[in-house]
């Protein structure tokens, strides 16, 4: 696919059309159909060693993070964004309704939000909330409400979604407690909502452009500028020369490189939340085309990981300015599904060889198996004309 191209089709969203990388190289339809199936499969209903989906009782269910073993609403988001593209009614409300009965917070600061870390029996671990998890369950809903109908109570997925960004907006303009998840001012989404920094990871402008059409009609225009914001913040977060941004960043696109102690180690390198940026960007750009910069991005990092590094650097941690760290990335097979996603905009040989990689991978198997997992699994919907707009 040339930009030229890309650019004619103005995006899925206007024009309706889902790139299927993998066809285009050459794999067999029926075969990635196949193996779409069976990572879901696997992902949900595999042997214990394989999944990472637990239903509870008769109409509940979550995602465990297998490294940690809790379940968290970046998991919990994921897992319905997952389901509602699969057209797995089931097991989203399932996942839903463990949200709500368990995570979500009625008192405190947070009230209104969804506890970003619970135990698996439900107890929660923490009273903070992380944005990226109730932007991804928005969208969710209301993927689900246009797929599937909106049904009754915490099921009347439209009016969940709303509400719930609504209050990511407005949290606390009454002088209440509490924060909202998004910069009055700058428009640019926070890390957590009690502190005035980002993670690039979390800028959605994908997400926010459908906001911008579906959240309640007074919150409409603010979404339609953080996708504006968020654009011209990636711009600022990813390096010019190698493309990668670090886990936190503030404001100004710097990364974040302070109170180390407080976000247990480090956080201004390129590092596992950083690896879902470039995949953000490139399905924000399949989706809407604003930007040319995003595929000029893409190359750029495209470059650094297939030309600049030998083929035993490619799952190490690094500097936003490509200086290699002695330390292995603790979540290689992410790595690869998002070089590989980042693919989905562009057709140059680099793009192809990670794509080609991506398909040679296996799920990752142990117990940090579900951040890489999750990440593998949107990448291969992606990649295949599945991660679609409803």
């Amino acid at each position: 696919m040339t930009t030229e191209h890309a650019e004619k089709m103005r995006g899925a969203y206007a024009s309706g059309i889902y790139r299927n990388a993998f066809l285009e190289a050459g794999y067999d339809m029926q075969e990635i159909e196949k193996r779409k199936e069976a990572i879901f499969q696997t992902l949900f209903y595999g042997s214990e060693e394989e999944r990472i989906y637990h239903p509870v009782g008769d109409d509940m269910g979550y995602m465990e993070d297998t490294g940690n073993h809790d379940a968290r609403t970046e998991g919990m988001s994921y897992g319905m964004m997952m389901c509602v593209q699969m057209d797995k009614k089931e097991e989203f409300d399932r996942l839903w309704k463990w949200a709500k009965t368990y995570m979500f917070l009625t008192e405190g600061d947070n009230a209104g939000y969804f506890a970003w870390s619970c135990q698996v029996d439900g107890t929660k671990n923490a009273y903070g909330a992380a944005p990226d998890g109730e932007a991804y369950f928005a969208m969710a809903l209301f993927f689900a409400s246009h797929r599937w109908g909106d049904g009754e109570g915490i099921f009347h997925y439209s009016r969940e979604a709303q509400t719930l960004l609504h209050t990511c907006l407005h949290k606390g303009e009454d002088g209440s407690a509490g924060r909202a998840m998004w910069d009055s001012e700058n428009r640019l989404i926070r890390f957590i909502a009690e502190v005035d920094f980002t993670d690039p990871s979390y800028h959605l402008p994908h997400f926010y452009e459908l906001f911008g059409m579906w959240a309640l009609e007074e919150d409409r225009t603010f979404f339609k500028e953080a996708a504006k914001a968020s654009r011209e913040y990636l711009k600022k977060a990813c390096h010019p020369v190698t493309g990668l941004c670090a886990e936190y960043a503030l404001y100004d696109g710097t990364p974040y490189n302070e109170d180390y102690t407080r976000w247990g180690g480090r956080h201004d390198w390129y590092y596992s939340d950083a690896y879902r940026t470039i995949a953000n960007i490139a399905l924000d750009y399949a989706w809407f085309a604003e930007d040319e910069w995003a595929v000029e991005e893409v190359d750029r990092f495209h470059r650094f990981f297939c030309e600049t590094l030998a083929p035993q650097e490619r799952a190490k941690v690094y500097e936003i300015d490509g200086k290699i760290l002695e330390q292995d990335a603790l979540h290689p097979v992410a790595i690869t599904a998002t070089n590989a996603q980042a693919g989905l905009i562009t057709d140059t040989e680099n793009a192809k060889s990670c794509i080609r990689l991506f398909w040679e991978t296996d799920l990752r198997q142990g117990n940090r198996r579900y951040y890489d997992n999750c990440l593998y699994f949107l990448a291969f919907l992606a990649l295949s004309g599945n991660y679609r707009i409803y």
